[in-house]
């Protein structure tokens, strides 16, 4: 994923084919090890595609995943609906309790 981000962050930058020493170049300016195999095979599977492609692309197979659960049925639907309203409210609370006590966690922004 490193080696997919550094490519666009060349990309949007200007560099409209970044080669495997810029992005080597640019991953070492952050202290991240590199895999020249990874990219290599990451060039390999860009070549001769734009970032506008690629993203049109992954599109549609992100149109193709699913993205939740089923409808609940009626009868069980009704039901669930007043105990989930009980629910939420007391995980709504107990969320407020949690970022409360978090707030501090013992150090301030600066020290």
């Amino acid at each position: 994923m490193k080696y997919l981000a550094a490519y666009l962050l060349l990309v949007e930058g200007g560099n409209t084919s970044p080669s495997a020493s810029d992005i080597t170049s640019l991953l070492e300016t952050v202290g991240a090890e590199v895999d020249e195999s990874r990219i290599s095979a990451l060039l390999s599977a860009l070549e001769g595609k734009t970032v506008a492609e690629l993203i049109a692309e992954g599109n549609t197979k992100l149109a193709s995943v699913p993205t939740g659960g089923a409808a609940a049925s009626g009868a069980a639907g009704s039901s669930s609906a007043a105990a989930g309203g009980e629910e939420a409210a007391a995980e709504e609370k107990a969320e407020e309790e949690k970022e409360e006590s978090d707030d501090d966690m013992g150090f301030g922004l600066f020290d």
